[in-house]
């Protein structure tokens, strides 16, 4: 979230003092220039993150919004949603009838921004560099069903997979398929700092201060060749440090539209009583939200710790307490919208039950209270976390079945000890890197897994996961798709929470806004422009 681990900020306080008042599109995006979309994701280059924007390292929703307008991929998510459709290439298709083999054919007269050629050789070089660096933190897991990349001449390119997976062409249209020149990116190392390089829409020009990125300003790339219209010639991203300061940024009019994140106080706030030129538009989203487990850990090792808690928390009561529209109950990792989601969890443990949650916990014979700390990211995902791991701790100690302690910590401290497995239980969040089951069950179950976790099944893992790849009609691979999420709700190597729902704010005079991000919380800045809207 890292990939994608960027839900919806959820900020407690009302902002009606900044959202109240009125304010004409003057001040720093005002008139005919560079539209100003404002954002909270925060970009800094440290020790612990070098390499924000290469496609090696980056693999977080931030970080590739800022690769899709500058780094072209053979395909791409087209703008309503559905199957990708080729973006660098001119023609995708698998070769033979078990979907291992994958060609592509190049669109004529391809260029990087620089005026050098693109060829089927860089395509070889950008996808065999993800996987020769393989970051534990980058994005190679996405390819792992690659086995080797074949350039033939200058514009077909042959990927050979070690096993049936039809979702391939969706791997293809994430940055971590991101075509890179050979000039600019080593082959065996990370492009460290802001700079980014290739084929996309728009060339980025970072403005930094003390190691963090404070804008992007995107520019039309003249030498772009794929299937995106533009509707601008430039647009500036801007980052703010929290929900507040960027509501009123564009309130005030300094700021165009905001694109991550309103926080659920200010989605209410906006649906009821929005400013004058100020619309809020709601679009699907696919984010959700969830408990993990180091299922070695003492505490957790027995799954029926597990199961008490997944029959114990109260989802409603959390999202009400916390998110209110910004969210809704989620009883499975896939989400409801998704092709292949079953109820997993209501069906097995129903609504919050404290009872059925002290019969799993007596069956086993486990002394109550469980003591147990819940550990929590304070600064990446907004105020709203610390208030919904209180609501958390409130409710599972009102059971009297557990002593619940919470834990927050600064992303860079939190992130490597969950990775190292130092916490027992721990919030995350998931963005999709594609909107198909396979990306909400596979990157939490297979072997390398993104969360590090030791859980294993060896069902899901040899045979469950690779039967659900073989089918490019996803309906028919809706039988392995929903054993694993019967696996799931019976082990709880992670508890699924909620579903984000996704809010977009703009001034009046900007089009396109409905299209400028799609389910997946992709950024499609070149869908903006200026006119009548609203």
């Amino acid at each position: 979230m890292n990939r994608k681990t960027m839900v919806l900020t959820a900020a407690v306080g009302l902002l009606a003092p900044a959202l109240s008042a009125c304010g004409s599109a003057s001040g720093g995006g005002a008139g005919t220039g560079a539209i100003v979309v404002g954002t909270t994701d925060r970009f800094e280059a440290a020790d612990y993150a070098p390499a924000p924007f290469d496609p090696a390292y980056a693999y977080d929703a931030g970080a590739w919004n800022v690769l899709r307008q500058t780094v072209q991929t053979l395909m791409r998510t087209p703008r309503g949603g559905g199957q990708p459709v080729p973006e660098a290439a001119s023609d995708c298709r698998f070769t033979d009838t078990g979907n291992e083999s994958y060609r592509c054919t190049l669109r004529p007269g391809l260029k990087f921004a620089s005026g050098d050629p693109l060829t089927a050789q860089d395509v070889k070089f950008s996808i065999e560099r993800v996987l020769a660096i393989k970051d534990e933190n980058g994005p190679s897991s996405l390819l792992s069903t690659l086995d080797t990349v074949e350039a033939k001449g200058e514009d077909t390119v042959v990927f050979h997979l070690k096993t049936a997976d039809a979702t391939f062409p969706y791997k293809l249209s994430t940055p971590a398929a991101g075509i890179v020149s050979q000039k600019n990116y080593d082959a065996k190392k990370l492009r460290t700092g802001f700079a980014v390089d290739g084929s996309g829409p728009y060339t980025m020009k970072a403005e930094v201060k003390d190691d963090h990125l404070v804008r992007a300003v995107f520019t039309k790339n003249p030498n772009y060749q794929g299937d995106i219209k533009l509707r601008n010639d430039k647009v500036e991203l801007r980052t703010f440090a929290d929900s507040e300061s960027m509501g009123k940024a564009l309130t005030d009019g300094a700021i165009h539209m905001v694109s991550r994140t309103l926080s659920p106080a200010q989605i209410t706030e906006l649906s009821a009583k929005p400013p004058k030129g100020v619309k809020l538009v709601p679009m699907p989203g696919l984010e959700i939200r969830y408990l993990g487990f180091n299922t070695e850990a003492p505490v957790v090792k027995d799954k029926a710790v597990r199961q008490a808690l997944a029959a114990a928390v109260d989802r409603n009561q959390l999202i009400s307490k916390v998110y209110g529209k910004a969210a809704q109950p989620l009883y499975s990792l896939v989400p409801t919208t998704v092709t292949g989601h079953v109820n997993s969890f209501f069906n097995k443990y129903g609504e919050a039950d404290t009872a059925k949650a002290a019969d799993i916990l007596k069956a086993a014979g486990i002394k109550t209270p469980v003591k147990l700390t819940l550990n929590y990211t304070a600064d990446h995902y907004g105020d709203g976390t610390a208030a919904e791991f209180e609501a958390l701790k409130t409710q599972l100690n009102s059971t009297r079945l557990f002593d619940i302690t919470v834990q927050g910590n600064e992303w860079n401290d939190f992130r490597p000890a969950q990775k190292k497995g130092d916490y027992a239980a721990y919030g995350l969040g998931w963005f999709p890197d594609y909107p198909d089951a396979d990306n909400f069950l596979a990157p939490f179950l297979e072997q390398d897994n993104f969360l590090g976790t030791p859980y294993a099944n060896a069902a899901v893992r040899t045979r469950l996961i690779p039967e659900s790849r073989r089918a490019a009609d996803r309906n028919v691979a809706a039988p392995a798709i929903t054993e694993m999420q019967e696996i799931v709700a019976e082990d709880v190597p992670v508890l699924p929470l909620w579903q984000g729902k996704q809010y977009v704010a703009a001034r009046d005079g900007i089009t396109g806004v409905e299209w400028s991000v799609n389910a997946i919380s992709d950024l499609q800045l070149w869908e903006l422009g200026r006119g009548v809207s609203g």
